[in-house]
Order: C-alpha cells, then structure tokens, then sequence
C-alpha cells in the first residue's frame, strides 16, 4: 500500500476539518441555519478577495464564473483586450468569440507574459476597448502575471478590468480594492482547499455600472439579479449547500492563519519546490514571474513528460499534471497550493529523483530535498 498524494494544480487536497464539516446531515438552502452561515461565509468572502464589494457565488466550475463575468458586463459587438499566455488565456479568448466579442489578442509565447507597458498602447489605439481579460496565475504555464500593473492602466480607461484568480486566490496577494480590480472570478477548488463547485465573481462599481448596459443573453448566471439574494443573505437557485459548508471551515482555517502569512507559505514552498527542480538540472518552464502556485518543469531531453506524470502515479500513487495544448509532452506541473506544506514538496521532489532515475536519467540523489530545505530553514 502507498499513501496517495495529490499534488496537481487542482482540485487540491481538502483538509479533514473541512471534509468533516462537509459529512454533517445536510441543511436545506431557506432556512435560518443556512442564513447564519451565509452570513460568516460573505463576510469572510469580503475579506479573502481584500474588497468591500460583495462576492457572489455560484454554483458552477471557475469557467462558469468567467462566463457570468463575460455576459453580466458586456455586450455583442464590444471590443475587448485578451491578454493570452496560456491555455486558460485562449479560454477567456474562446468565451469572448463564442459571444461576438470583437478580440484585440495581446498573446505572448507559453511561459512568457505581457507587459503592462504593451496594454497601455493597445488601449490607447483601440479606444472602444470594454474590457481587459487576463489571468492573475495562469495554470498552464506556472506564470504570474502583472494584475497590479495591467490595474493601473486600466484605472485610466473606461475599460474595466477582469481577472481570473482561480489558481491565485487564497495563493498569492491580490487586494482587490487596493489595486482597483474591477471583476475578480475565482473557483473553489484551489486555494480555497474544497471541491469543485462553486465560482465566485466580486464586481466594484465600475463593473457594476458595466452590468446595467450589459445585453448578452443570461439567465442563470444574472449577476443583478443575484445580488439581490446575496444581500438579504438568501440565495436564488439551489446552492452547492455541503461545499458552503466546507468553505466556512475553509475561510476559518486562513483567516487563523492569517492571510500574510498564507501568501508567505506558498512563496516558500514555490521557491523550495523551484530550487529542487533546478538542482536536478531540470530547466522551469516559466520565464516571466513564476507563480507560488504550481511549478512548471520542462521534461528532459527526449523524454515525454507524460511518461513522467504516468510514473509518478503508477510508481508512487502521486497525481501530478502534465502539459496542456502545444504544451503536451513538454512539461510537467507540481501543485503546491491550498492545504500543501513542506513535506509535500519533500514528498514531491523525493519522488521526481526516483522517476527520473527509473526513467534512465541521471540523477544526484538528494539533491533536490537538500535544495528544498535549504529553502525552509530561511527565516523569512
């Protein structure tokens, strides 16, 4: 027998507090127990998302929030700005076309990012822009982009700014109303250590007043009319009641953490994780900022990275992920977000020596651990 570990870029392993609140009896959605914890769930909301805007949440993968952010704010015909650098920047990209969005494709090579400086041009010739879409982290190729400086451009445009924090929330700092984000989209099952199943959008006013001239069809993902029902702490479809529950726990355990001391955590464990990859000689795939959520690693030379990912599950009942799109085959990516700490990077890299060697590869044993933990033994 051996111990599984998840240690893909979600979903994430869930703590067992938040497993234990989640196989309590169920409550029904219209009652006051649901109220009561409504309540300690959006003000906990509130203050993850660093803003005083209300956070909605729906019932739906992080794609469907990034839809109810494309439909609630714009309209057919609308240009936007599609800042694309990874398999989920082609997503924003392939929501906008599937609505009639007219696209200004500001795309850089996977691994790469695009500098603030290039946005502020494009908005400047394309002053019809509505909206700049764009990643915090984007998963598929472990990189972080500049939301704070993307930010600061569109604070002096008309266009609104929307970021999908999904593989950034509860990760990486992203205060909201500090940098003036206007629509921030996230999903559960990340940083938020739950399952899949509920998406999150938190508008400002700006976003807001982009709503009201909004005519893209929708429905269930209305945004004004759900924020009727988030403000009476009331919801209006049937809500992923047990995760609720869980993301009560889950708000509990970062908020006790504190929230600083969160972002430092996973900083730590993406820096420890990045020098142990790099002492095997392995090459990261991430040429611009890396993000503290997953790292992503090049395969060696002739080997197929999903050879790699194959072995550390057949081998070691460890589920990591392998690359997407143009990307398969390349590269491998290790999650380290969420409920993840030291040992799971040891755990991770430990494992990478023995499937590189099983693989052929030449393979200093040790090298990798003793990288990582000079990495923790750090005070800061």
């Amino acid at each position: 027998m051996k111990k599984y570990h998840l240690m893909a870029p979600g979903p994430t392993p869930v703590p067992s507090e938040v497993l234990l609140a989640m196989a309590r009896p169920i409550i029904h959605h219209r009652t006051p127990q649901y109220e009561a914890l409504f309540v300690e769930v959006r003000a906990g909301l509130k203050t993850l998302f660093q803003t005083t805007a209300e956070v909605v949440p729906l019932a739906c993968s992080g794609t469907g929030a990034m839809e109810a952010a494309v439909v609630n704010s714009l309209s057919a015909g609308d240009a936007v700005a599609v800042i694309r650098a990874g398999k989920f920047g082609d997503r924003w990209l392939e929501l906008a076309r599937a609505y009639g969005l007219n696209v200004i494709d500001l795309t850089a090579p996977f691994g790469h990012t695009v500098d603030a400086a290039r946005l502020a041009d494009s908005l400047k010739t394309h002053p019809e822009v509505k909206a700049v879409l764009t990643q915090h982290s984007e998963t598929s190729t472990g990189v972080l982009h500049d939301v704070r400086a993307y930010a600061a451009v569109t604070r002096q445009h008309d266009a609104i700014l929307i970021v999908d924090a999904v593989s950034s929330l509860g990760i990486a700092d992203l205060p909201m109303d500090a940098w003036g984000v206007d629509l921030v989209v996230a999903g559960s099952q990340k940083g938020l250590m739950l399952p899949p199943g509920i998406g999150f959008c938190a508008l400002n006013e700006k976003a807001w007043r982009k709503t009201k001239t909004s005519t893209l069809p929708k429905y269930y993902f209305n945004l004004t009319d759900e924020l009727k029902f988030v403000a009476k702490n009331e919801v209006r479809f049937t809500p992923a009641v047990s995760i609720v529950v869980g993301l009560r726990e889950a708000l509990r355990l970062l908020e006790a953490e504190g929230f600083a001391n969160v972002f430092k955590r996973h900083d730590r464990l993406a820096r420890a994780t990045r020098a142990g990859a790099e002492a095997l000689g392995l090459e990261l795939f991430a040429k611009a900022t890396p993000s503290p959520a997953l790292t992503a690693i090049r395969a060696p030379t002739g080997v197929d990275s999903e050879k790699i990912v194959a072995a550390y599950a057949q081998s070691h009942n460890i589920t990591i992920a392998g690359g997407q799109g143009e990307m398969k085959g390349k590269l491998f990516r290790l999650g380290h977000m969420g409920y993840a700490a030291e040992f799971d990077v040891i755990v991770a890299l430990s494992a990478l020596e023995q499937v590189l060697a099983d693989l052929g590869q030449p393979v200093d044993f040790g090298s990798s651990v003793r990288a990582a933990q000079k990495i923790f033994v750090e005070k800061s």
